[in-house]
């Protein structure tokens, strides 16, 4: 059972995950702020097509998260967090527009996958 657990928080973090951070990113669009026009760069979907792999990273992230709070190990999140902004500064550095739908796409996406992961570290005590 114990195992079935974890696999089964793993594949609802990760593809689970996908459809919230895309309808998260939706609704922001929609608000007006987020995906908005920058002076100097490209907008809505646009900025986030520029942010190449993005969709992967996002699954790596989620499973990394989420195995981090299985194991009790709130640390590597942190890790997890710092290797995506930095690898993702010289983008967003030089495409101010994609910065906000990033910051609002990794939110939704680490919430997402922590609370899948304290579900089922609740499920196996």
């Amino acid at each position: 059972m114990h195992v079935a657990v974890v696999i089964a928080a793993l594949i609802v973090s990760a593809a689970g995950g996908w459809l919230v951070v895309l309808g998260v990113l939706r609704l922001a669009s929609r608000s007006g702020d987020a995906g908005a026009p920058a002076a100097d760069g490209p907008q809505g979907p646009q900025a986030l097509a520029s942010l190449r792999g993005g969709t992967w990273i996002g699954i790596l992230e989620r499973l990394a998260v989420t195995m981090c709070v299985l194991v009790d190990e709130p640390a590597g999140i942190a890790v997890v967090v710092a290797v995506k902004g930095l690898g993702r500064f010289p983008e967003l550095r030089e495409n101010p527009g994609a910065s906000e739908r990033f910051v609002i796409g990794t939110l939704a996406s680490l919430v997402w996958s922590a609370a899948i992961g304290v579900g089922a570290r609740a499920l196996l005590s």
